[in-house]
Parts: structure tokens; C-alpha cells; sequence
């Protein structure tokens, strides 16, 4: 008889205890059971323990069966359970208990992983090597995503280079494990390693080479690993499509997002969200917004990201009424739960508006707990819209100088409020306070990629093997800009110093050195794309508007929040970021 539901594994399993045999054929149709409610679909984890634990003497089958139902299970208990029933394994060994074998091992690691246990993952590791299972490529391979998990990309490559038989899923761990820790640049450069050594690339790993090129823009490798997408035949597979539209959307293409996505078949909610999200971080909101109107007559229902993808483009092109209508319809109408990023969505909606005061009560009136990233997006917009006052007034919520220790947002954010005010005592208090705690501000970077290298800068950055041009394309730059009646925004300078020093500093901000480098490498007529990961400051953005015009180049900036399209001296936000 074929199992299909739990109702049938019951009545087996109470006929079978009503029999009270013993048997090879019994112990046969309790395995049936148990496996079935372990690793189906339809399964029921907690029955399948029942059975475990009723079991006089269980071996290795079960146990290992057990970790692995643990391991795929998404209930966030499960690594808990799995490491506690590896425990009993371990701990209070007889002479009939079942050893840890090379198939325990990856599930087992597989917990520590989801719960970033890295002193465990570490111990197990030992174990393994003692074990003698230090080979098993399987193992090997869950070690890397262990240790990736836990940000010990060191340690993950060490497993890797150790390696002597790799296969497409060591390669795409590693990949993978560089590209979640912040490394993209490794990350590309271990695929195309992996290319030049033939091996054949699959969907995963090509999924987490899109990722790694558009956390960064390296569209020239992105356009790469699409060609290789085209000829490996595995263009078609859904996550593959939505991971293209990502990357050029993210990479400051809209319009190869936009032709992928249209070429896409049977799309699915990921690939429609990634379109929708691309459109509205570009500034085409409308568009955005009508797109999803398509995709709810497609019958594709939206999810939590979905929803919040929807909210940033009324966010971003300022559509309040539109705003509240679909946060008013999230639950009703589509059967999506409204999330606190949901509400934050709204909020900076409102703020940006300048309805300061509508913001602050759309906060006070949330069913859910305000967290402090929604007050800070608050308080940003009172300091950018000259409501010192009110935003000093909801720093209380904050607390700054009692819970939020370990975050250094929270302070930079004072720091900039008491500068605006003209309080630079109560600023210098702050940058104490930080010192103390050993916080330190995140430094604004710029990534530019010119024939097919990534070029990073930072504020000031000297270090450059071309600096020298660089600063000298700067100065060029600003004497031409300053003819055209530019004047440096010195207030974006929260320092107490001269001004000289501040039109200093402004010139030099990492984006500034990206574009001065994008002028001088790439030819007259070609966009100049550029990466920022801090929101770009107000100089900039005017200093970007006006080489647009002056230079007569398309310059995309893609900052913290949005991208900038700047053209013929306007850009793509309408001053609105």
C-alpha cells in the first residue's frame, strides 16, 4: 500500500501495535512509516520521533533519517532538535546504539549553519578529521557552507584549497560563501576560475555569480556569465531568469532587466518582484506600479517582498494616497501579512513628503513596535527638512545613550542632528561616546568598473595607481563646474571647520574620484555607472547633475537607497531621494 497521508500512517502504525509482533516484515513496515512521516511532504516530524523513541534498539538509518528531516525542516526548532538527537548519539553510547557515520555528519553541520554555531562547527570538524571522514567530498562540502554561514570565509577556503576532488557544489559553496560575506570580487573571480578548470556550471552557481555582480555592478561579467547562461542551455530555469533581471537592474541596466523579463515564460512571483523592484529603484515607478497591475492578472499572487517592492516606488516617486491604499489592501485583498518593514515603507513615504508630524503619528498609531532603523528614518527627514526640533525630541525614543550600544547608526545620525543645530559640543559628546565604545562610522566607498575591473575608492582616496590623474581631472572638474555658478553645499560637512577644509572634503567623496576616474578611462558619449554604498549627500547629487550637463555624459549612481539617472543636468529622482 502507497502512502499519501499521515490519517494512513496512523492506522498502519495502530495496527501494528495491536499485533505486538516482532518481526522482519513488522520492522520493514515500521521503517515504511517512519520515513514517510520524516520526509514527506505530507509528513508529521513529531510522529516520526514517537516512532524513533518507541523504537527498542534503532541503527544509523534512523537517526541519520531523523537529522535529515531536522535539516530540511523550516520550522526554526528543528537545528535545536536535530543537535540535541546527535547528542543522545554521542553522549551515551552502548553497545547496541547506532555510531555517527559520514551520512550523520552533513546534517548535523547543516544545523550548526542555520543556528551559526561556529565553535561547533569547529568541534565537529575535529570530530570528522578523527573519524576518519576528512575526504568525504560531501562532508567537505557542507564544512564550506557551515563555515560561510558563519562568516569564516577563511576558514572555508582553507577547506576548499585542501580539496582534491572538487565538484560543481564545492565551487558554488565557496562562490557563494564569498559573495554572503561581503567578498563579490573574490566570488567572480573564483567562477571564472571555475570556468577556466571546465567545470560545468549549474544554475545554483550561476545564480550566486549574478548575486556577487550585482552587489557591485560588474555588469561586464554579468553580460559574461549570461553568455555562458545562453550556451550551458540553462537560461530558461526560473531562479537563473530572476537572477538576470537582479543583476542588471542592480547593475544600472533596466532595459536588459526588462528584456529578460519579457522573454521569461510561466513567470513566477520571485521573477515579477525583481522586474517590479528594478523598475521602482530606477525612479520608473508608474511603471512599476502598472507592472504589478499585470501581475495580478496573471494571477500571480504577491508575497511580503512583493508588497514591499510595490511600497518603495509610491515611496519613491512620492504617491501617498497610492501608498495607503495598498497597505490598506495588503491583508485584505492579496493575504499578505503587513510587516514592520511594510510600515517603514510608509513612513519615509510620509516623511519625505515632509508630513513630519503625519509620520510621527502613523508611527504612534502602528500595531507593531516602531524599531529603531524606522525612527532613524524619521529623524533623517526631520534633519533634511530643517525640523531640528523634532527630530532632537525623538532621539529620546532611541535612547541613545543607554541601549544602543553596539550600533553605531544610531550615534552617527546624533552626531549629524546636533551638527545641523549648530550644537557642536553636544556633537563632540556623541564622537566621545562612540570612541569609548569602540564604534567606528562605516566609511563611504565607490565602485566603478571600467573594462571589466572593478575600481573601488574612498573619501580622499590616495592609494589609486592613478591618483595623481585623478586629482587633477578633479580640479579640471570643479573650475569648469564652479563657471557654471556651482557652489559647494558645505552644510552636508558636519565637522566645526573652516570653510575651505569643507569644500575640501566635499570634492573628494568617493564617488567624485569614481566619476573623475570614469571621465578620464572611458570614451566621450559612454554612461559612466558608479556604485556608492552609503545614501549620496546633496553636493554630490548637484555636483553630478551639473558634469552631466557640462560634460555631456549619462552618469548612473546606484546609492543606499535608489539609483540617480543624471542626464543633460537633471536626474531620474527629480531631487527627491
Amino acid at each position: 500500500m502507497e502512502l499519501t497521508t499521515m490519517s494512513q500512517v496512523m492506522q498502519l502504525h495502530a495496527q501494528i501495535l495491536k499485533l505486538g509482533t516482532q518481526n522482519k516484515q513488522t520492522q520493514q513496515r515500521l521503517s515504511k512509516l517512519f520515513t514517510f512521516s520524516a520526509l514527506s511532504p505530507s509528513g508529521d516530524l513529531t510522529y516520526a520521533c514517537l516512532i524513533l523513541n518507541s523504537m527498542p534498539n534503532p541503527n544509523s538509518y534512523y537517526y541519520n533519517t531523523m537529522l535529515r528531516a531536522y535539516s530540511q525542516s523550516s520550522d526554526s526548532s528543528s537545528p535545536i532538535h536535530a543537535l540535541s538527537l546527535f547528542l543522545s548519539m554521542v553522549q551515551e553510547p552502548t553497545d547496541n546504539s547506532p555510531r555517527p557515520d559520514k551520512f550523520t555528519y552533513p546534517f548535523v553541520l547543516k544545523s550548526c549553519a542555520r543556528l551559526k554555531l561556529t565553535h561547533q562547527g569547529k568541534q565537529l570538524h575535529g570530530s570528522i578529521v578523527k573519524l576518519g571522514f576528512g575526504l568525504d567530498r560531501y562532508i567537505l562540502n557542507t564544512l564550506i557552507h557551515v563555515y560561510s554561514e558563519c562568516g569564516e570565509t577563511g576558514l572555508a577556503y582553507s577547506v576548499f584549497e585542501r580539496m582534491s576532488d572538487r565538484d560543481v557544489v564545492s565551487w558554488t559553496s565557496m562562490i557563494d560563501g564569498f559573495g554572503g560575506n561581503d567578498r563579490p570580487i573574490e566570488a567572480i573571480k573564483l567562477f571564472e576560475q571555475m570556468v577556466e578548470t571546465g567545470i560545468e556550471v549549474n544554475d545554483a552557481s550561476v545564480v550566486s555569480v549574478l548575486r556577487a555582480c550585482a552587489d557591485i555592478g560588474a555588469l561586464s561579467m554579468g553580460r559574461r556569465v549570461h553568455r555562458i547562461v545562453e550556451e550551458r542551455k540553462i537560461g530558461y530555469k526560473a531562479n537563473v531568469k530572476t537572477a538576470l533581471v537582479d543583476m542588471y537592474a542592480k547593475s544600472g541596466c533596466i532595459e536588459s532587466a526588462r528584456r529578460v523579463f519579457d522573454d521569461a515564460v510561466d513567470k513566477d512571483v520571485f521573477i515579477w518582484t525583481a522586474m517590479i523592484s528594478g523598475l521602482a529603484s530606477h525612479g520608473q515607478c508608474r511603471e512599476a506600479i502598472e507592472l504589478f497591475v499585470q501581475m495580478e492578472k496573471s494571477d500571480v499572487k504577491p508575497d511580503e517582498r512583493t508588497m514591499t517592492t510595490v511600497l518603495s516606488a509610491c515611496r519613491n516617486a512620492g504617491l501617498v494616497r497610492e501608498g495607503f491604499m495598498y497597505l490598506h489592501n495588503m491583508q485584505k485583498q492579496y493575504g499578505v501579512r503587513v510587516t514592520i518593514q511594510h510600515y517603514g515603507c510608509m513612513v519615509d513615504l510620509l516623511a519625505r513628503s515632509q508630513r513630519l508630524k503625519e509620520a510621527e503619528e502613523f508611527i504612534h498609531k502602528m500595531p507593531i513596535k516602531p524599531d529603531a532603523v524606522l525612527w532613524r528614518t524619521l529623524i533623517w527627514a526631520c534633519k533634511i527638512h530643517g525640523d531640528t526640533d523634532r527630530a532632537e525630541r525623538l532621539m529620546e525614543h532611541l535612547k541613545v545613550l543607554e541601549k544602543d550600544a553596539h550600533d553605531s547608526g544610531t550615534y552617527i545620525l546624533a552626531g549629524n542632528v546636533y551638527a545641523s543645530s549648530g550644537k557642536w559640543c553636544d556633537k563632540a559628546k556623541v564622537r566621545e561616546l562612540m570612541h569609548q565604545k569602540g564604534l567606528l562610522k562605516p566609511p563611504g566607498s565607490s565602485k566603478i568598473e571600467v573594462d571589466g575591473v572593478i575600481h573601488e575608492f574612498v573619501m580622499g582616496d590616495s592609494t589609486h595607481p592613478e591618483a595623481e590623474k585623478i586629482y587633477v581631472k578633479l580640479e579640471e572638474m570643479q573650475e569648469k563646474l564652479t563657471k557654471e555658478g556651482y557652489n559647494p553645499k558645505v552644510s552636508e560637512v558636519m565637522l566645526e571647520i573652516e570653510y575651505e577644509e569643507k569644500t575640501y572634503q566635499l570634492l573628494h567623496h568617493s564617488e567624485k574620484l569614481a566619476l573623475a576616474f570614469g571621465l578620464i578611462k572611458t570614451s566621450p558619449g559612454c554612461k559612466i555607472r558608479i556604485v556608492k554604498n552609503l545614501r549620496s549627500c546633496e553636493d554630490c547629487h548637484e555636483f553630478m547633475k551639473r558634469i552631466s550637463s557640462v560634460y555631456q555624459r549619462e552618469i548612473i549612481v546606484r546609492d543606499r537607497i535608489r539609483f540617480h539617472h543624471f542626464k543633460h543636468g537633471d536626474c531620474s529622482c527629480k531631487d527627491y531621494w
